[in-house]
């Protein structure tokens, strides 16, 4: 319905440009006007009729749209970057709208890497409770022990986190080169996770791909290609987050 009414900062988060709590607090701090009136109280709702600016800045009215992308390695998963490296939009010169990556993959690690203008979306995949499979494949240095490796599901302190793996499945191991291959099921996604866990165990990543992301695979796509979701995929990945946030 056009004139369905939604909480401004809901409308906010939707356009993509910040996180919910953030926008409260834009909100809060005077930085939202709507139809050219300063708006502070975060009760206020909005319809698609109303006109939103925040900080002076019309907010776009357009669809959603959700993509996935492989990420080759030596990419940013940013929209910009002040080294002047390729950036993941740098490889979507045909989508038109303004979409941001949900979360991150390193430069150096390639794979999945999902991409939207629904900020309520990427915030509800991103939400800290959520138990979303990340199965990832990484070669690394040197061959542990089953000992050392039982550690990845116990947890692993790495300065402030406790970086740990759902599961690993050891692929191959190559004597000669003094090198193994993992399969790893992360549900969290902290920062450089993969790479600083094993870094902790003393075995360095070499290489490093996201291959699933929930049910979604690289099927068909190679480094630099991407693809819009299915409404269906996008319903069964939606539904997984929202089922494990609410439980």
């Amino acid at each position: 319905m056009a004139n369905q009414s939604e909480r401004l900062q809901k409308v906010i988060a939707q356009s993509g440009i910040t996180s919910r709590r953030k926008a409260e607090q834009l909100i809060i701090d005077g930085k939202v006007r709507v139809n050219g009136q300063t708006v502070t109280e975060l009760g206020t709702k909005v319809t698609s009729d109303d006109e939103v600016e925040v900080n002076g800045v019309p907010l776009e009215k357009e669809s959603h749209v959700y993509y996935m992308l492989y990420k080759p390695r030596g990419v940013i998963s940013s929209l910009k970057d002040d080294k002047n490296r390729k950036v993941v939009i740098d490889l979507m010169e045909e989508v038109t709208e303004r979409v941001f990556p949900i979360g991150r993959l390193d430069y150096d690690t390639s794979g999945i890497l999902l991409l939207t203008n629904d900020g309520e979306f990427a915030n509800l995949l991103m939400h800290p409770k959520h138990e979303i499979d990340k199965v990832y494949v990484a070669k690394i240095k040197g061959i542990p022990d089953k000992k050392e490796l039982g550690k990845l599901r116990k947890g692993i302190k790495a300065d402030d986190d406790i970086l740990k793996a759902v599961n690993y499945t050891i692929l191959s191991t190559d004597k000669k080169k003094n090198t193994m291959v993992l399969e790893l099921t992360l549900h969290e996604g902290k920062n450089r996770h993969i790479r600083r866990m094993m870094e902790q165990l003393g075995y360095p990543v070499m290489k490093l791909k996201r291959e699933k992301y929930g049910m979604l695979t690289l099927d068909g796509l190679q480094p630099g290609d991407y693809r819009p979701l299915t409404p269906k995929e996008i319903k069964q990945i939606r539904n997984q987050a929202s089922k494990i946030v609410k439980e």
